[in-house]
C-alpha cells in the first residue's frame, strides 16, 4: 500500500446535514417538500445532480439543483463535523510515507473547501466533480490520481462508505475497505461486493498496518 485514496461525504466528515439544510432551502423555494435526514442520508452518495433528482421525483431539477449548487458552494460549512480518530489516522498514514487522496462526487469547489477547512496540508490530491472525468463509480478520477501520484494501482487502496466506493475499487483495479461509520450498512456494501470492512479509523488503522 503506498496510496490511499478517501471518500470524502460519510468517510472523512460527516456532511449530511450541511448538505440538508442546503438542499432544503431550494426544495422550499420551489414549493417542494423538505427532506428529513434519512431520507438525505439515503439520496448522497451520487453527486448533486443525483440527489436533486431523487429529492424532487425528477421534478424542476435544473432549477433546484442550480439553487442548491450556489447554496451550498456559499455555506459556510458549520454542520460539517470530521469523524472521531480520523486526523490522527490521517497523520499516522502520512508519517509512514503514504499518499493520500480525496475521490468524491461532491463539487470540486466544495471538496476543495472543505479539506482546507478541516484537514489543510494533508491531502496529496484532491478530486471531485468539475466536469473534467465521469463520476464514480467510473474508475477514470481515481486512475488519474493514481497516476498523478506515481503509485501503480494495485498499490492504492480505496476507502469509503458507499456502494459507489465499492464499485470504484472494483473498476479501477484496487483494493478497497468499506468504512461502516458513514452512510450505509454493511450488508448494504456486502451485497455491492465489499469483502473488507472497518467499524472505526482506528480499526482501519490496524487494517491497513498503520495501528
Amino acid at each position: 500500500m503506498k496510496a490511499v485514496l478517501f471518500d470524502l461525504d460519510g468517510t472523512l466528515l460527516d456532511t449530511v446535514e450541511d448538505i440538508r439544510a442546503c438542499l432544503n432551502v431550494s426544495l422550499s423555494e420551489h414549493g417542494l417538500p423538505e427532506l428529513t435526514h434519512e431520507e438525505t442520508v439515503r439520496y448522497v452518495g451520487n453527486g448533486a445532480e443525483m440527489l436533486v433528482r431523487r429529492a424532487t421525483g425528477g421534478k424542476s431539477v435544473p432549477s433546484v439543483l442550480a439553487r442548491f449548487r450556489a447554496l451550498y458552494e456559499a455555506s459556510g460549512g458549520g454542520l460539517i463535523r470530521p469523524f472521531g480518530g480520523m486526523a490522527e489516522l490521517l497523520s499516522a498514514l502520512r508519517g509512514r510515507g503514504v499518499k493520500l487522496a480525496v475521490i468524491t462526487n461532491k463539487p470540486q469547489r466544495a471538496a476543495e473547501h472543505a479539506i482546507e477547512t478541516f484537514f489543510p496540508r494533508t491531502f496529496d490530491f484532491v478530486g471531485g466533480d468539475d466536469g473534467s472525468f465521469p463520476l464514480k463509480p467510473d474508475p477514470a478520477l481515481s486512475r488519474y490520481c493514481a497516476l498523478t501520484l506515481r503509485v501503480p494501482l494495485r498499490e492504492c487502496v480505496v476507502v469509503g462508505d458507499g456502494e459507489t466506493d465499492v464499485e470504484t475499487a472494483r473498476n479501477a483495479g484496487m483494493a478497497c475497505v468499506c468504512a461502516l461509520w458513514g452512510y450505509r450498512s454493511r450488508e448494504t456494501l456486502a451485497q455491492a461486493g465489499g469483502t473488507a470492512f472497518a467499524s472505526s479509523p482506528e480499526e482501519l488503522g490496524k487494517i491497513l498496518g498503520i495501528f
